[in-house]
């Protein structure tokens, strides 16, 4: 058996986890105006089969909106991912919350099956997976996603992968909104070759990208369910000016750049 500290069943805290979605979920509030679900795509999935989640990878905050739908979308099971080894060694204390070492090339390829394959053997398990392997535009196309996402849907039958796309843009506030959407669950299967699973996947991801930005494109709130709201207004002065000038009217301040707080 792997020893702890590389084996990220073992090294895993729940305790450690819960209070960095804590911290996760404060920092993306102070940093960000809303983190948003595009409505209609929350997955609908069988309890009893392992769930990979892969995504595109278009910013540093990635991992952290895994934590934060990690604990929204299924909160009784527990999420692992991988991570770049060197990256990994600059923020160590994510090996306590389920992240481990894959690097690219064929033996950190090998690890990142093996650890997967154990992780996915327990149905109460998540792994999420930025699939793209690198930082890419959200806009980028053709989608090209690295090929151990494909051999996971190849070699763990009961897997069930789900794609999910997310965007950071702004609308009418000073912080950016943070925008994700699930795609259509997908079975795994044997009897599909490697390089089939690979074009499925892209495909999935790309339409699931695409209707996401369909929808951030129309800037409309309602298109998508809230899953956490940060502060609004400019701050400092300006806003303390206009505070002032709202309470002298006898109105209710609302910093909101549009007036209504959304």
């Amino acid at each position: 058996m792997p020893r702890e500290r590389d084996d990220p069943i073992a090294a895993r805290s729940a305790s450690l986890v819960a209070l960095f979605c804590g911290y996760a979920d404060w920092d993306l509030r102070r940093k960000f105006h809303t983190l948003r679900v595009a409505r209609g795509g929350w997955p609908a999935l069988p309890a009893d089969r392992p769930v990979i989640v892969y995504s595109n990878h278009p910013s540093w905050w990635d991992p952290v909106l895994y934590f934060l739908l990690q604990r929204r979308c299924f909160p009784g099971r527990a999420g692992f991912g991988p991570m770049n080894g060197a990256a990994l060694g600059r923020y160590g204390l994510f090996r306590r919350l389920g992240v481990f070492a894959a690097d690219p090339g064929p033996r950190g390829a090998a690890r990142f099956l093996d650890v997967a394959t154990r992780v996915l053997a327990d149905p109460g398990r998540v792994l999420w997976v930025t699939a793209e392997g690198a930082f890419t535009d959200a806009r980028a196309r053709p989608l090209r996603l690295r090929p151990g996402i494909a051999h996971l849907a190849r070699n763990i039958p009961r897997a069930v992968l789900v794609p999910l796309a997310l965007e950071y843009t702004f609308w009418n506030e000073s912080k950016p909104e943070a925008l994700v959407r699930f795609g259509a669950p997908l079975a795994a299967d044997r009897g599909v070759a490697v390089a089939d699973w690979t074009a499925r996947l892209e495909a999935a991801l790309g339409e699931t990208m695409d209707a996401l930005a369909d929808a951030a494109i129309t800037r409309d709130p309602t298109r998508f369910d809230l899953l956490a709201r940060g502060e609004v207004g400019v701050g400092g002065p300006y806003d303390a000016w206009r505070r002032l000038r709202a309470a002298a009217g006898g109105r209710r301040f609302d910093p909101s750049h549009e007036g209504r707080g959304a």
